[in-house]
C-alpha cells in the first residue's frame, strides 16, 4: 500500500487545478477508513477526510442511482477509496455484506441517517432573536399592565397590551431592544437586535388586547414590545458551498455572550442578503492581525500590523438584508469581534 505522503501528493496533483473554484483535497492524515456512530455529522465525517468538508459532493458525486448522497448511517463505514483511478470516498454499508463504492438507497428510516450539521447548536436561533429596522420595534405594540399584583411576569400570566385589534396573528412573541448593529468598516448602522422575552397566545383582542405568557427565557416587563410570531418554515437541510461571489466583511457581535468564540458559536456578520449572502453560504474566518511596534525600524516603534491568518469556517443559517447569523463549524485560533470573514479562497 502506497504510503500517507505519497498517496497526498497523488491527490494534490490529481484536484489541485488553479483555474478551478472548487479544489478539493484530502487531509495528508486522513484515516484509512471511519465508523460512523450516532451523533456524527457529516460534516464532521467529511473534516476527517476533506480539507474543505463542504466539498464532499465532489468525491461522491459519481453515483446516479442515489436520490440523496447525505443519507449516511450509524454503523456505515467510510473509507478512502479510488474509483477510475479517481480518490473518492466509499461507503460500506452496515446492512449489506458487500462492498458498495458508493452512498445509496436502502429501507431504513431517513429520520437515523445522520444530519449534516449539528442541528442543535442552531435550533435555538433559527427564528428568535431577530433582526429589525429603525422604529419597527418602537412603533410595536407594547405591554401597558400584568393581570393581578405582579411587577414582573413569567409563562401562565395574562398580559394587557396596546394595542391589536385585528386578527391577523393568533401567536405574538414579546421582545427588548438589544445591540445595534454598525459596519465597523463604514459605521453604517446595519439593524437593531430584537432580543427574545416571551411567546404569547392571544386570549382577546382590543385596547388593550390580552394575550397570555406560554414560554418565557427572562422575566417580562412593562414596556416589552410585541411582533407577530414568525410563520417562516425552518431550514432542517443546509447543503454547505461558498457564495457565489466573493463577499468580505466582519464578525460584530456573538449571540451566546461568549469573549473568544469558538467550534459552534453563532456569531453575526456585517453582511447580509443585500451582499449576496444566502442561507448555508461557508465563509472562511479571518483572525485580524495584531498592530504591534517594531523596535528595530530606523523609525522607532513604528507600528506594523501582522497579517491575518486563517481561524476558522462558519456556516450562514440564518439571512436578513444586511446582516446574518452563522454557525462556527471549525475554529483553529481563537476568533473575536472584529475578525474578518470572507469567501473562502484556494
Amino acid at each position: 500500500m502506497a504510503s500517507k505522503a505519497i498517496i497526498a501528493l497523488v491527490l494534490t496533483l490529481a484536484f489541485s487545478f488553479p483555474s478551478s473554484a472548487d479544489v478539493v483535497k484530502f487531509n495528508s492524515s486522513h484515516p484509512d477508513s471511519y465508523v460512523v456512530v450516532k451523533g456524527d455529522t457529516l460534516w464532521g465525517i467529511s473534516a476527517r477526510f476533506l480539507r474543505d468538508p463542504w466539498l464532499w459532493p465532489k468525491v461522491w458525486k459519481h453515483n446516479g442511482q442515489i436520490r440523496n448522497p447525505h443519507l449516511i448511517y450509524p454503523g456505515d463505514v467510510i473509507s478512502f477509496c479510488f474509483v477510475n483511478g479517481q480518490p473518492m470516498l466509499c461507503v460500506d454499508s452496515a446492512s449489506n455484506d458487500e462492498r458498495v463504492l458508493y452512498p445509496h438507497m436502502r429501507t431504513s428510516s431517513d429520520d437515523d441517517a445522520i444530519a449534516m450539521i449539528p442541528f442543535e447548536a442552531i435550533a435555538p436561533y433559527l427564528t428568535s432573536p431577530k433582526v429589525v429596522g429603525k422604529d419597527e420595534l418602537e412603533n410595536s405594540p407594547y405591554i401597558v399592565d400584568f393581570s393581578g399584583e405582579h411587577l414582573v411576569a413569567g409563562a401562565g400570566v395574562d398580559i394587557f397590551v396596546r394595542t391589536i385589534l385585528q386578527p391577523d396573528y393568533l401567536a405574538y412573541t414579546t421582545y427588548r431592544p438589544g445591540e445595534t448593529y454598525v459596519d465597523p468598516e463604514t459605521e453604517e448602522i446595519l439593524g437593531y437586535e430584537a432580543q427574545y422575552i416571551a411567546d404569547n397566545v392571544i386570549v382577546a383582542l382590543g385596547d388593550p388586547a390580552t394575550l397570555r405568557i406560554i414560554n418565557a427565557d427572562s422575566e417580562v416587563r412593562r414596556g416589552d414590545r410585541l411582533m407577530p410570531t414568525s410563520e417562516k418554515e425552518v431550514v432542517f437541510d443546509y447543503f454547505p458551498k461558498p457564495p457565489t461571489k466573493f463577499i468580505s466583511g466582519s464578525i460584530i457581535s456573538v449571540l451566546n455572550g461568549v469573549q473568544e468564540i469558538g467550534t459552534y458559536d453563532i456569531i453575526v456578520l456585517s453582511k447580509g442578503s443585500r451582499d449576496g449572502l444566502k442561507i448555508a453560504d461557508i465563509l472562511t474566518i479571518m483572525q485580524t492581525g495584531k498592530l504591534i511596534p517594531d523596535p528595530f525600524n530606523k523609525i522607532k516603534n513604528e507600528l506594523v500590523k501582522l497579517p491575518d491568518q486563517k481561524a476558522g469556517i462558519a456556516m450562514v443559517f440564518r439571512v436578513f438584508d444586511k446582516v446574518s447569523y452563522a454557525l462556527v463549524m471549525h475554529a483553529t485560533r481563537n476568533i473575536r469581534v472584529l475578525d474578518k470573514v470572507q469567501t473562502p479562497e484556494e
